[in-house]
C-alpha cells in the first residue's frame, strides 16, 4: 500500500481519496472531546495549550541549549534544567499575556506586522526585504507565511503588554547612588583552605566500593549507541553538470534588480523627549512644548550635539544624539518618513513616535545607487552555480529516497547510481560519528530519532543532503561492577576526601566559635592562614579567585559577627573566613558612570516589576495541567 501511495501521489485518484479524508476530518472535528482532551496539555482560563504547542516549545528550548552547550548537553542535564516545566510555564505565561492584552484592547495592525517583518535582517538582501528569501527561510524551517506571521504577531502583542506594564518604571538618582555605594564597598578577610586532595591516606574496602556503586549505579549507565549507513549528496560534486550562460546572468540581474540597489541612507542626530504611549492629551502637549523650547534654541544657533547631551532622554545623548548611518526601515515609521524628506543640515519640527517627541537633524544624505551588471556578474554566477548544484544534489537524493522502501533498497539504489554508501562505527547521541561531517551533532540527534532500519527523509546537514538509515542499536544499560570498578573506586575516594575536608573545616569553625585562637588552631592542623586584602563584590578575590559564595559570605561579616555560619565550599575545597575590615565606598567616579548604572538598574527593576505583575495575574487565573506534563 505504501509503495502504491508513493508512486501514485500525484494521480487524480489519490487526490480524490485524500480530499475525502479531509472532508471527514473537517465535519467530525478531528475526533471526539476525549481525543481533544488527550491532545491538551493545559487549560489557561478556559483556553487550551495543545500538545503540539508544547512539543514545539520544548524542542525550541532543547535546540537553544544545544547551540550553547554543544556535545555537553545530555539527558541528565535536560532533566536537571527541568526543560519540560520551562516549556509549559513559558506557554502559560504567553497565554496569560495575550489574554491581558485583549482586556487592554492592545492590538497589532496588519501594517505594523508587515513593517516589523520587513525589518528582520534574515529576510533581507543588502538591507532590503526580499520576498523570495522570506519564503525560502520559512520553508526551511517548516513554516508557512501564515504560521510565521501569527507567531510574529503574538510576539509583538506580548511586547506591547510589556511596554504598557513597564511604561512608568523609573530609577531615581538616589537609587543609583545607593547601588554605586553597595557595589564599590570593599572588605578584607583572613582565610584558610581545607583541600580534599591533601587527605591521600584513604583506601576504601571492596564492600564500601560495592555499596557506593549500588547507591550511584545510575550515574555509571552507559550511553545508548547506534550504527548507521548513509548517503551524502554533495552539491560540489555536480558543478561539472552546471553551465551558466551570460543570458542566465542577465535574466537574474533584471529579475532581481532590487537586490543590486544600495538604498538611500542618511546620517542624523536627534533629541528625544520621552513620552508614555498611554499618556493623556495634557501630558502629550506639555512634552511637545518642551520639545519646541529646545527646537528654538537649536534654530537660534546653539550646537545641536550639546543640546542633545543636555536635554535628550535617549541613550544616544552621550554621543550628542548621533544615530549613525541608517536606512528607512531601521527607524520607526513616523521618524523615518520625516527624516527621509529632509535636506542635509535641516532641523525638524517635533515628530511624535511611540517613544515620545523627537527633534531630528539630518547630517548627511547618501543617495540610492545601483550595482552594475558587470560589477555583479561574478557574484550572480556563483549564486546561480550554488543554487543549481544544490537543486541537482537534492533531485538525486529525492530519486534515491523515492525508490527506496525497505532496508536493502537503499543499498541497491546507491550501487545502481554509483553512489558511495558510508557505514559508521557505533556512536552516542552526544559524540556523533567520526566522519568529518560539518554538523555531526545534528546528524547524531536525527539518527537517534529513527527506528531501526528506517530510511530517514532527506536532511540538510550544512555540507550536503543526507539519507540516513540506522542498522544497529545498543540500548543504554547499567554495567557490571567489575567493568567499572576502578572508576567507582576513584569516585568513592574523592567523595571520602571531600567529606574529610568538610569534617575538619567544621571542627575548626566550632573551635573558633569557642573563642580559640585562629592562628593556633590552624597551626595544629598544619594549615596556613592568609589575608585577601580588600576586594569588592562581584570581583575576583585575591589569592582565591572568583568565588561568589565566598564573596557573599564575606560581605555579611562584621566586627560583631566575624565568622561565617558554616564552611564555604569553593572550587579548591572548603574555606573558613574571618572578618578583618570593611571600607565604605565614596562617590568618586559616580557621575561618569551614572547613566550606565541607571540603565542597568532600570532593566533589573523592569524584570522584577514584570515578574511580579505576571505572578499576580497567574495567581488570579484558573490553570489546570494534564497529568504528566511540566514535571
Amino acid at each position: 500500500m505504501l509503495r502504491f501511495l508513493r508512486q501514485s501521489a500525484t494521480s487524480w485518484l489519490i487526490k480524490i481519496i485524500l480530499g475525502a479524508i479531509v472532508v471527514v476530518f473537517v465535519f467530525w472535528g478531528v475526533g471526539s472531546f476525549r481525543s481533544q482532551r488527550k491532545d491538551r496539555v493545559a487549560l489557561v482560563n478556559g483556553e487550551t495549550i495543545s500538545s503540539e504547542e508544547y512539543m514545539e516549545a520544548y524542542n525550541n528550548i532543547i535546540e537553544q541549549l544545544r547551540q550553547r552547550l554543544g556535545n555537553n548537553l545530555n539527558d541528565d542535564m535536560i532533566k536537571m534544567l527541568n526543560v519540560k516545566s520551562q516549556a509549559l510555564n513559558m506557554l502559560i505565561d504567553k497565554k496569560l499575556m495575550l489574554q491581558e492584552a485583549t482586556k487592554f484592547n492592545l492590538r497589532v495592525t496588519d501594517n505594523e506586522l508587515a513593517d516589523a517583518i520587513r525589518q528582520i535582517e534574515a529576510f533581507q538582501t543588502d538591507g532590503k526585504f526580499d520576498s523570495q528569501i522570506y519564503k525560502n527561510t520559512l520553508t526551511r524551517n517548516r513554516l508557512t507565511p501564515e504560521e510565521f506571521e501569527l507567531i510574529q504577531k503574538e510576539a509583538m502583542i506580548t511586547e506591547k503588554i510589556r511596554s504598557f506594564i513597564l511604561g512608568n518604571v523609573k530609577v531615581s538618582e538616589q537609587e543609583a547612588i545607593e547601588w554605586f555605594k553597595w557595589e564599590n564597598t570593599s572588605v578584607n578577610v583572613d582565610f584558610v583552605l581545607f583541600e580534599p586532595d591533601r587527605y591521600d591516606d584513604i583506601n576504601p574496602t571492596i564492600d564500601e566500593i560495592g555499596s557506593f556503586f549500588e547507591d550511584k549505579k545510575e550515574s555509571y549507565k552507559t550511553d545508548a549507541m547506534v550504527k548507521v549507513r548513509f548517503l551524502r549528496f554533495d552539491p560540489d560534486a555536480y558543478k561539472s553538470m552546471v553551465e551558466i550562460t551570460d543570458e542566465d546572468i542577465h535574466d537574474h540581474y533584471e529579475n532581481n534588480i532590487e537586490n543590486f540597489k544600495t538604498e538611500k541612507t542618511i546620517e542624523a542626530r536627534h533629541i528625544l523627549i520621552k513620552l508614555d504611549p498611554m499618556s493623556d492629551p495634557e501630558t502629550v502637549e506639555k512634552k511637545r512644548k518642551s520639545a519646541l523650547d529646545i527646537l528654538k534654541l537649536a534654530r537660534e544657533g546653539m550646537d545641536f550635539a550639546e543640546l542633545a547631551k543636555q536635554y535628550s532622554e535617549c541613550p544616544s545623548k552621550v554621543e550628542g544624539g548621533y544615530l549613525g548611518e541608517f536606512n528607512k526601515n531601521a527607524m520607526v515609521k513616523p521618524f523615518a518618513e520625516k527624516a527621509f524628506q529632509m535636506k542635509a543640515g535641516e532641523i525638524s519640527e517635533p515628530v511624535r513616535t511611540r517613544h515620545g517627541w523627537h527633534i531630528i537633524k539630518v547630517e548627511k544624505i547618501n543617495e540610492e545607487t545601483v550595482i552594475s551588471l558587470k560589477a555583479a556578474e561574478d557574484k550572480i554566477r556563483n549564486k546561480l552555480i550554488e543554487e543549481r548544484t544544490k537543486n541537482l544534489a537534492y533531485e538525486e537524493a529525492e530519486a534515491v529516497y523515492d525508490a527506496s522502501f525497505e532496508g536493502n533498497d537503499l543499498i541497491k539504489n546507491a550501487e545502481a547510481r554509483n553512489i558511495n554508501i558510508v557505514t559508521t562505527d557505533f556512536f552516542t547521541k552526544i559524540d556523533g560519528p567520526e566522519t568529518g561531517m560539518k554538523n555531526s551533532s545534528a546528524f547524531a540527534s536525527y539518527a537517534f530519532n529513527l527506528s531501526l532500519m528506517e530510511i530517514g527523509k532527506i536532511q540538510d546537514f550544512e555540507d550536503g543532503y543526507y539519507i540516513v538509515q540506522p542498522i544497529e542499536k545498543i540500548p543504554e544499560k547499567i554495567p557490571d561492577l567489575k567493568d567499572v570498578e576502578e572508576k567507582v573506586r576513584i569516585d568513592l575516594i574523592r567523595q571520602m576526601q571531600d567529606e574529610k575536608a568538610n569534617k575538619y573545616a567544621n571542627e575548626l569553625l566550632v573551635a573558633l566559635r569557642d573563642n580559640k585562637s585562629f592562628d593556633a588552631e590552624c597551626k595544629k592542623l598544619n594549615l596556613d592562614v592568609a589575608t585577601t586584602g580588600f576586594f569588592k563584590r562581584n570581583s575576583s578575590i585575591p589569592y582565591i579567585g572568583f568565588e561568589q559564595e565566598i564573596s557573599q559570605a564575606a560581605f555579611k561579616l562584621s566586627n560583631e559577627n566575624m565568622l561565617p555560619e558554616a564552611p564555604i565550599e569553593g572550587e579548591k575545597g572548603y574555606y573558613i573566613i574571618r572578618f578583618r575590615d570593611r571600607k565604605e565606598s565614596e562617590l568618586n567616579g559616580f557621575e561618569e558612570g551614572k547613566e550606565k548604572i541607571k540603565d542597568k538598574l532600570l532593566k533589573q527593576k523592569m524584570l522584577r516589576t514584570f515578574d511580579a505583575w505576571l505572578s499576580t495575574i497567574r495567581n488570579k487565573s484558573i490553570i489546570s495541567i494534564e497529568k504528566g506534563f511540566g514535571e
